[in-house]
Protein backbone atom coordinates (compact mmCIF):
# COMPACT_ATOMS: atom_id res chain seq x y z
CA UNK A 1 0.00 0.00 0.00
CA UNK A 2 1.54 3.48 -0.80
CA UNK A 3 1.76 6.02 1.99
CA UNK A 4 -0.29 9.28 1.36
CA UNK A 5 2.49 11.42 0.67
CA UNK A 6 3.32 8.98 -2.36
CA UNK A 7 -0.17 8.98 -3.55
CA UNK A 8 -0.18 12.43 -3.14
CA UNK A 9 3.14 13.73 -4.52
CA UNK A 10 3.28 10.87 -7.59
CA UNK A 11 6.22 10.16 -6.43
CA UNK A 12 8.28 9.34 -9.84
CA UNK A 13 11.43 7.82 -8.66
CA UNK A 14 12.16 4.52 -7.68
CA UNK A 15 14.22 3.48 -4.55
CA UNK A 16 17.46 3.11 -7.06
CA UNK A 17 17.48 6.48 -8.21
CA UNK A 18 16.75 7.94 -4.43
CA UNK A 19 20.27 6.18 -3.64
CA UNK A 20 21.90 7.31 -6.67
CA UNK A 21 20.82 10.50 -5.75
CA UNK A 22 21.87 10.36 -1.94
CA UNK A 23 24.99 8.87 -3.07
CA UNK A 24 25.98 11.58 -4.93
CA UNK A 25 25.42 13.72 -2.11
CA UNK A 26 27.79 12.04 0.10
CA UNK A 27 30.45 12.46 -2.78
CA UNK A 28 29.69 16.24 -3.11
CA UNK A 29 29.97 16.84 0.61
CA UNK A 30 31.81 14.37 2.77
CA UNK A 31 33.72 11.96 0.67
CA UNK A 32 35.97 9.75 2.79
CA UNK A 33 32.67 9.76 4.78
CA UNK A 34 34.13 11.81 8.00
CA UNK A 35 31.31 13.95 9.40
CA UNK A 36 32.69 16.86 11.30
CA UNK A 37 36.35 17.85 9.85
CA UNK A 38 35.16 21.62 9.92
CA UNK A 39 34.33 21.30 13.83
CA UNK A 40 36.95 19.58 15.55
CA UNK A 41 36.95 16.35 17.58
CA UNK A 42 34.11 14.09 17.10
CA UNK A 43 35.04 12.28 20.89
CA UNK A 44 33.39 12.28 23.48
CA UNK A 45 35.30 15.51 24.50
CA UNK A 46 37.26 17.29 27.76
CA UNK A 47 34.99 19.71 29.28
CA UNK A 48 35.35 23.21 27.72
CA UNK A 49 33.56 25.75 30.45
CA UNK A 50 35.14 28.86 28.56
CA UNK A 51 33.49 28.52 25.83
CA UNK A 52 29.81 28.37 26.80
CA UNK A 53 27.43 30.42 28.44
CA UNK A 54 27.10 30.48 32.31
CA UNK A 55 23.80 29.16 33.59
CA UNK A 56 22.28 31.57 36.36
CA UNK A 57 18.93 31.60 38.10
CA UNK A 58 16.51 28.12 37.98
CA UNK A 59 12.79 29.04 38.59
CA UNK A 60 9.68 27.03 38.21
CA UNK A 61 7.38 27.86 35.53
CA UNK A 62 4.81 24.74 36.05
CA UNK A 63 4.95 21.46 37.41
CA UNK A 64 2.66 18.82 38.21
CA UNK A 65 2.59 18.20 34.26
CA UNK A 66 2.13 14.29 32.64
CA UNK A 67 4.52 13.00 30.27
CA UNK A 68 5.37 16.29 28.30
CA UNK A 69 7.22 15.99 25.48
CA UNK A 70 7.90 19.26 23.79
CA UNK A 71 7.43 23.19 24.02
CA UNK A 72 6.56 25.72 21.69
CA UNK A 73 6.19 29.91 22.00
CA UNK A 74 3.70 31.46 20.38
CA UNK A 75 4.21 35.37 20.43
CA UNK A 76 1.58 37.09 22.29
CA UNK A 77 -0.12 38.84 19.49
CA UNK A 78 -0.47 35.32 17.84
CA UNK A 79 1.11 36.96 14.89
CA UNK A 80 4.48 35.72 14.40
CA UNK A 81 6.21 38.88 15.80
CA UNK A 82 9.30 37.44 17.19
CA UNK A 83 10.69 40.83 18.28
CA UNK A 84 8.14 40.95 22.02
CA UNK A 85 9.58 39.59 24.80
CA UNK A 86 5.96 38.78 25.70
CA UNK A 87 4.96 35.04 25.19
CA UNK A 88 2.78 32.29 25.41
CA UNK A 89 4.00 28.65 25.75
CA UNK A 90 2.76 25.51 24.30
CA UNK A 91 3.58 21.97 25.99
CA UNK A 92 2.80 18.63 24.77
CA UNK A 93 1.81 15.90 26.84
CA UNK A 94 2.82 12.05 25.16
CA UNK A 95 -0.01 9.90 26.70
CA UNK A 96 -2.64 12.44 27.37
CA UNK A 97 -3.04 13.87 24.19
CA UNK A 98 -3.68 17.59 25.54
CA UNK A 99 -2.04 20.67 24.53
CA UNK A 100 -1.11 23.08 27.85
CA UNK A 101 -0.96 26.94 27.19
CA UNK A 102 1.24 28.88 30.02
CA UNK A 103 1.96 32.25 29.66
CA UNK A 104 5.55 33.07 29.61
CA UNK A 105 5.87 36.84 29.84
CA UNK A 106 7.59 38.03 32.89
CA UNK A 107 4.36 39.78 34.16
CA UNK A 108 1.94 36.86 33.79
CA UNK A 109 0.87 34.53 36.79
CA UNK A 110 2.31 31.58 34.80
CA UNK A 111 -1.39 29.72 34.98
CA UNK A 112 -1.52 26.42 33.06
CA UNK A 113 -4.60 25.52 30.45
CA UNK A 114 -5.84 22.82 28.52
CA UNK A 115 -6.22 24.16 25.05
CA UNK A 116 -7.73 21.16 23.47
CA UNK A 117 -6.88 17.39 23.16
CA UNK A 118 -5.53 16.08 19.98
CA UNK A 119 -8.03 13.58 17.83
CA UNK A 120 -6.78 10.42 16.94
CA UNK A 121 -3.73 9.87 19.53
CA UNK A 122 -3.25 6.23 20.19
CA UNK A 123 -0.15 6.34 23.36
CA UNK A 124 1.86 3.36 23.15
CA UNK A 125 5.09 2.99 24.74
CA UNK A 126 7.59 5.89 23.62
CA UNK A 127 4.62 7.05 21.05
CA UNK A 128 1.88 9.45 21.61
CA UNK A 129 1.35 13.16 21.29
CA UNK A 130 5.09 14.04 20.58
CA UNK A 131 7.00 17.44 19.12
CA UNK A 132 5.33 20.37 18.29
CA UNK A 133 5.97 23.90 16.18
CA UNK A 134 4.37 26.83 15.72
CA UNK A 135 4.28 28.51 12.50
CA UNK A 136 2.73 31.49 10.78
CA UNK A 137 -0.50 31.34 12.84
CA UNK A 138 -0.68 27.43 12.70
CA UNK A 139 0.16 24.71 15.52
CA UNK A 140 1.83 21.58 14.19
CA UNK A 141 1.85 18.37 15.82
CA UNK A 142 3.70 14.93 15.74
CA UNK A 143 1.48 11.84 16.71
CA UNK A 144 1.02 8.86 16.74
CA UNK A 145 -1.92 7.26 15.24
CA UNK A 146 -3.82 3.85 14.89
CA UNK A 147 -2.14 3.64 11.01
CA UNK A 148 1.52 5.23 12.10
CA UNK A 149 2.97 8.48 12.97
CA UNK A 150 1.98 11.62 11.16
CA UNK A 151 1.86 15.23 11.07
CA UNK A 152 -1.04 17.26 11.30
CA UNK A 153 -1.66 21.24 11.72
CA UNK A 154 -4.24 23.43 13.35
CA UNK A 155 -4.97 27.07 13.25
CA UNK A 156 -4.71 28.59 16.70
CA UNK A 157 -7.60 30.81 17.35
CA UNK A 158 -8.11 33.75 19.72
CA UNK A 159 -6.13 35.30 21.85
CA UNK A 160 -3.33 34.09 24.57
CA UNK A 161 -5.03 32.84 27.40
CA UNK A 162 -7.91 31.54 25.23
CA UNK A 163 -6.03 29.94 22.69
CA UNK A 164 -8.03 27.19 20.60
CA UNK A 165 -7.36 24.91 17.56
CA UNK A 166 -9.01 24.50 14.49
CA UNK A 167 -9.78 21.56 12.23
CA UNK A 168 -6.41 19.23 11.86
CA UNK A 169 -4.98 19.25 8.24
CA UNK A 170 -2.83 16.42 7.39
CA UNK A 171 0.40 17.50 6.61
CA UNK A 172 2.06 13.78 6.23
CA UNK A 173 0.96 10.21 7.90
CA UNK A 174 2.13 6.61 7.66
CA UNK A 175 5.45 7.34 8.82
CA UNK A 176 5.86 4.09 10.56
CA UNK A 177 5.75 3.88 14.26
CA UNK A 178 6.14 1.13 16.93
CA UNK A 179 6.44 0.93 21.09
CA UNK A 180 9.74 2.96 20.52
CA UNK A 181 12.28 4.74 18.10
CA UNK A 182 9.42 6.89 16.48
CA UNK A 183 11.50 10.14 16.64
CA UNK A 184 8.87 13.08 17.07
CA UNK A 185 10.83 16.63 16.62
CA UNK A 186 9.62 19.02 14.36
CA UNK A 187 10.94 22.17 13.72
CA UNK A 188 10.98 24.86 11.14
CA UNK A 189 13.95 25.56 9.68
CA UNK A 190 15.69 29.04 8.49
CA UNK A 191 14.67 28.45 5.35
CA UNK A 192 10.78 28.07 6.24
CA UNK A 193 11.08 24.54 5.54
CA UNK A 194 9.18 21.81 7.67
CA UNK A 195 11.50 19.14 9.45
CA UNK A 196 10.23 15.66 10.99
CA UNK A 197 12.71 13.44 12.84
CA UNK A 198 11.51 10.02 12.42
CA UNK A 199 12.96 6.78 14.13
CA UNK A 200 13.92 3.69 12.78
CA UNK A 201 10.10 2.07 14.53
CA UNK A 202 12.26 -1.35 15.89
CA UNK A 203 13.15 -2.07 12.75
CA UNK A 204 16.87 -1.22 11.83
CA UNK A 205 16.62 -2.03 8.17
CA UNK A 206 14.25 0.62 7.61
CA UNK A 207 16.77 3.40 8.32
CA UNK A 208 18.86 2.39 4.93
CA UNK A 209 15.69 1.92 2.75
CA UNK A 210 15.35 5.11 0.72
CA UNK A 211 11.22 3.76 0.15
CA UNK A 212 10.53 4.00 3.88
CA UNK A 213 10.38 7.24 6.01
CA UNK A 214 11.54 5.24 8.85
CA UNK A 215 14.97 6.19 9.91
CA UNK A 216 15.27 9.73 8.20
CA UNK A 217 15.25 13.44 8.54
CA UNK A 218 12.09 14.58 6.10
CA UNK A 219 11.57 18.00 4.89
CA UNK A 220 8.49 19.25 3.47
CA UNK A 221 7.23 22.57 2.86
CA UNK A 222 4.29 24.06 5.83
CA UNK A 223 1.54 22.57 3.49
CA UNK A 224 3.15 18.99 3.52
CA UNK A 225 4.05 19.25 -0.30
CA UNK A 226 7.84 17.89 -1.20
CA UNK A 227 10.39 20.88 -1.87
CA UNK A 228 11.47 21.14 -5.38
CA UNK A 229 14.87 21.37 -4.07
CA UNK A 230 14.90 17.86 -1.95
CA UNK A 231 17.72 15.53 -2.03
CA UNK A 232 15.54 13.29 -4.68
CA UNK A 233 12.66 14.76 -6.64
CA UNK A 234 9.28 13.94 -5.04
CA UNK A 235 10.61 12.59 -2.40
CA UNK A 236 10.17 14.03 1.74
CA UNK A 237 13.40 11.85 2.64
CA UNK A 238 15.89 14.62 3.16
CA UNK A 239 18.58 12.37 5.19
CA UNK A 240 18.69 8.71 5.72
CA UNK A 241 20.69 6.32 8.26
CA UNK A 242 18.69 7.58 11.63
CA UNK A 243 18.02 5.20 14.50
CA UNK A 244 16.02 7.72 16.62
CA UNK A 245 16.58 11.14 15.92
CA UNK A 246 14.96 13.66 18.91
CA UNK A 247 16.40 16.81 18.90
CA UNK A 248 17.19 19.46 15.67
CA UNK A 249 18.42 23.57 15.69
CA UNK A 250 20.18 25.78 13.67
CA UNK A 251 23.29 27.51 13.73
CA UNK A 252 22.74 31.36 12.80
CA UNK A 253 24.80 30.90 9.69
CA UNK A 254 22.48 28.16 9.20
CA UNK A 255 24.11 24.76 10.17
CA UNK A 256 21.74 22.14 11.10
CA UNK A 257 22.65 20.16 14.49
CA UNK A 258 20.43 16.77 15.13
CA UNK A 259 20.45 14.75 18.78
CA UNK A 260 20.33 10.80 18.03
CA UNK A 261 20.11 7.92 20.27
CA UNK A 262 21.84 5.15 19.74
CA UNK A 263 21.74 1.44 20.40
CA UNK A 264 24.21 0.13 23.14
CA UNK A 265 27.16 1.84 23.19
CA UNK A 266 27.06 6.17 21.48
CA UNK A 267 24.48 8.73 21.34
CA UNK A 268 25.21 10.76 18.97
CA UNK A 269 25.17 14.60 17.78
CA UNK A 270 25.61 15.20 14.17
CA UNK A 271 26.10 18.44 11.83
CA UNK A 272 22.79 17.74 9.25
CA UNK A 273 23.54 18.04 5.29
CA UNK A 274 20.99 17.37 2.80
CA UNK A 275 21.49 13.87 0.97
CA UNK A 276 23.81 12.63 3.64
CA UNK A 277 23.92 8.77 5.32
CA UNK A 278 24.26 8.71 8.82
CA UNK A 279 25.43 5.22 9.19
CA UNK A 280 22.68 3.27 11.73
CA UNK A 281 22.79 0.57 11.60
CA UNK A 282 26.04 0.00 9.62
CA UNK A 283 27.69 2.07 11.77
CA UNK A 284 26.88 3.37 15.80
CA UNK A 285 29.07 6.71 16.96
CA UNK A 286 32.08 7.41 14.78
CA UNK A 287 33.03 4.71 12.38
CA UNK A 288 35.26 6.29 9.84
CA UNK A 289 33.67 4.39 6.78
CA UNK A 290 33.36 6.02 3.59
CA UNK A 291 30.00 6.64 2.16
CA UNK A 292 28.57 7.30 6.29
CA UNK A 293 28.89 10.87 8.16
CA UNK A 294 30.47 10.61 11.55
CA UNK A 295 28.78 12.28 14.71
CA UNK A 296 30.78 15.59 15.04
CA UNK A 297 30.34 14.31 19.21
CA UNK A 298 29.54 10.96 20.52
CA UNK A 299 28.43 10.26 24.18
CA UNK A 300 28.20 7.01 26.26
CA UNK A 301 24.14 6.05 26.10
CA UNK A 302 24.38 5.94 30.20
CA UNK A 303 25.23 9.40 30.35
CA UNK A 304 23.09 10.98 27.79
CA UNK A 305 20.15 9.92 25.66
CA UNK A 306 20.25 13.39 23.96
CA UNK A 307 16.79 14.40 22.78
CA UNK A 308 15.52 18.05 22.13
CA UNK A 309 18.07 20.59 21.50
CA UNK A 310 18.26 24.43 20.94
CA UNK A 311 20.77 27.15 19.94
CA UNK A 312 21.48 30.40 22.22
CA UNK A 313 24.13 32.61 20.49
CA UNK A 314 27.05 30.46 19.76
CA UNK A 315 26.07 26.96 22.21
CA UNK A 316 23.79 24.13 21.36
CA UNK A 317 22.04 23.01 24.42
CA UNK A 318 21.11 19.28 24.62
CA UNK A 319 18.35 17.64 27.22
CA UNK A 320 19.30 14.59 28.32
CA UNK A 321 16.96 11.94 29.35
CA UNK A 322 18.60 8.84 30.75
CA UNK A 323 22.12 10.86 31.85
CA UNK A 324 19.56 13.51 33.47
CA UNK A 325 22.06 16.61 32.59
CA UNK A 326 21.91 19.27 30.57
CA UNK A 327 24.97 20.00 27.90
CA UNK A 328 26.48 23.13 26.32
CA UNK A 329 28.08 22.68 23.40
CA UNK A 330 30.17 25.54 21.74
CA UNK A 331 29.52 25.84 17.86
CA UNK A 332 32.95 27.01 17.57
CA UNK A 333 34.01 23.48 18.35
CA UNK A 334 31.46 20.85 18.49
CA UNK A 335 33.89 18.24 19.60
CA UNK A 336 33.38 19.83 23.12
CA UNK A 337 30.69 20.20 25.65
CA UNK A 338 30.13 20.89 29.20
CA UNK A 339 27.61 19.96 31.74
CA UNK A 340 25.06 20.78 34.27
CA UNK A 341 22.75 20.04 36.74
CA UNK A 342 24.01 16.71 36.60
CA UNK A 343 21.29 14.23 38.48
CA UNK A 344 19.52 17.05 39.58
CA UNK A 345 16.35 17.33 38.07
CA UNK A 346 15.78 13.59 36.76
CA UNK A 347 15.25 13.32 32.50
CA UNK A 348 15.09 16.28 30.58
CA UNK A 349 13.38 16.19 27.46
CA UNK A 350 13.31 19.52 25.91
CA UNK A 351 14.50 23.12 25.82
CA UNK A 352 13.83 25.96 23.79
CA UNK A 353 15.05 29.67 23.68
CA UNK A 354 12.75 32.00 25.38
CA UNK A 355 12.59 35.27 23.70
CA UNK A 356 13.83 36.70 26.80
CA UNK A 357 17.14 34.81 26.17
CA UNK A 358 16.38 32.38 29.36
CA UNK A 359 16.20 28.94 28.46
CA UNK A 360 12.96 26.43 29.28
CA UNK A 361 13.93 22.61 29.78
CA UNK A 362 11.16 20.44 30.13
CA UNK A 363 11.66 17.71 32.88
CA UNK A 364 10.24 14.06 32.04
CA UNK A 365 10.53 11.93 35.18
CA UNK A 366 6.84 10.98 34.51
CA UNK A 367 7.14 8.40 31.98
CA UNK A 368 7.90 5.13 33.06
CA UNK A 369 11.41 5.28 32.76
CA UNK A 370 12.09 7.59 35.85
CA UNK A 371 11.29 8.20 39.20
CA UNK A 372 8.71 11.30 39.82
CA UNK A 373 9.41 13.48 42.49
CA UNK A 374 7.12 15.96 44.28
CA UNK A 375 6.01 18.29 41.33
CA UNK A 376 7.03 16.45 38.36
CA UNK A 377 6.76 16.87 35.96
CA UNK A 378 8.37 20.73 35.63
CA UNK A 379 9.28 23.48 33.51
CA UNK A 380 12.64 25.08 34.40
CA UNK A 381 13.44 28.55 33.67
CA UNK A 382 17.65 28.77 33.43
CA UNK A 383 18.69 32.29 33.20
CA UNK A 384 21.85 32.23 30.70
CA UNK A 385 25.20 34.46 31.69
CA UNK A 386 27.45 35.81 29.65
CA UNK A 387 25.70 35.58 26.68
Amino acid sequence: MMSRWQDRRALTVSGAALVAALSLALVAGCSGGTGGGLYGPRVAPPQNEEEVPGLGTVEVIAEGLEVPWSVALVPADNTGDEGSEDFTALVSERDTARILEIEGGANSDRTTREVARIDGVTPRGEGGLLGIAVHEGYLYAYFTAADGNRVERFALEGDPGELTLGDPQVIIDEIPAAGNHNGGRIAFGPDGMLYVTAGDAGDAGLAQDPDSLAGKILRLTPEGDVPPDNPSNGSPVFTLGHRNPQGIAWASDGTMIASEFGQNTWDELNVIDAGNNYGWPEVEGIGDEVGFVDPVQQWATSEASPSGIATAGDTVFVANLRGERLRAVPLADLGTSTEYFVGENGRLRDVVVAPDGALWVLTNNTDGRGSPRDGDDRILRIELEGE
